[in-house]
């Protein structure tokens, strides 16, 4: 049995579709790994079985004209995590077509495709006629010589399973980089908590409090179909709990607004998030809270 494994990093403009595209490939095995086991790569988002094939996917941010340091730190990882696979996908929305975002991206796709494979993956192409997309396939292609071209819907799941095929097929062989067991489903609840975790980071930025942590701590079905999720977020210190609040509460309702779109994006339907914030000076040494991180609390000493 030839087994094959590597990363795959999906880049393109902000919402461009790549968390919808993610959660497709993936499927029902959606895992976010911690960090501990490629602590050098970019950290790891998902992880997709096809055959005897792991895709691992890197997490990176939306590339975009960075104004802030913030957006620079965010652009910065984004590349980084292209550097870091063996396999980049580069997202572009057909409907948009080449915008000035993806001109920037198609410039920088020069320095990081030595020694590795770059593919194009046009999304959305339920939203032009087919002349349209014809035209933005060739000018693509006369712009960066793409190994392989795919057209797809992520949100209906159009092309998908071919661009999961060939990723299969071009990734180097060698064993397996993370164990079956480490791919079983995760929870829900552990993703929703890790995707707020998440929306805090980018928000606070250097003001984050390092000893914090969100939990998931009861999710509702409703009749509706829609999820109503309550999450608290813990903080060591009366101080944190006030830069997590922000002034007026301006940060806590920026950080639910972003989590709540994200996870609405990612379950595909309407989500109530409540969240909350509480002091818990030692949940640093509960055994508890890091098996809700998915963490081994022996591994810590």
């Amino acid at each position: 049995m030839t087994t094959r494994a590597g990363f795959v990093a999906l880049i393109g403009e902000p919402n461009a579709g790549k968390s919808t595209l993610l959660n497709r490939m993936v499927g029902a095995k959606v895992s976010i790994v911690t960090h501990k086991v490629q602590t050098t790569r970019a950290r790891v988002r998902g992880v997709a079985m096809e055959g005897e094939s792991q895709i691992v996917f890197v997490d990176t941010p939306g590339l975009f004209q960075p104004r802030r340091r913030l957006d620079r730190a965010m652009v910065a990882a984004a590349w980084g995590g292209a550097a870091d696979a063996e396999i980049v996908l580069l997202l572009v929305e057909a409907h948009r077509g080449i915008t000035e975002g993806v001109e920037r991206i198609l410039e920088g796709l020069a320095d990081v495709a030595q020694g590795r494979t770059v593919g194009l993956v046009i999304n959305k192409i339920d939203r032009v006629q087919s002349e349209v997309l014809l035209g933005l396939t060739k000018d693509l292609n006369e712009r960066f010589d793409f190994a392989e071209t795919f057209l797809i819907s992520a949100e209906r799941g159009h092309g998908v399973d071919d661009l999961r095929g060939w990723l299969a097929k071009e990734l180097p062989e060698g064993p397996w980089l993370y164990p079956e067991d480490q791919i079983a489903d995760l929870p829900m609840r552990m993703i929703a908590a890790e995707i707020t975790r998440e929306k805090l980071t980018l928000r606070l930025h250097q003001e984050l409090p390092y000893q914090m942590t969100v939990e998931t701590e009861n999710w509702e079905e409703r009749k509706d179909g829609s999820a109503k999720i309550d999450q608290v977020i813990y903080v060591v210190r009366d101080g944190h709990k006030g830069i997590v609040l922000g002034k007026r509460g301006e940060t806590i309702k920026s950080v639910s607004q972003s989590s709540r779109e994200e996870l609405t994006e990612f379950l595909g339907r309407k989500v109530h998030l409540f969240l909350q914030v509480k002091v818990r000076p030692n949940w640093l040494e509960e055994a508890e809270r890091y098996s809700e991180m998915g963490l081994d609390f022996k591994d810590g000493n």
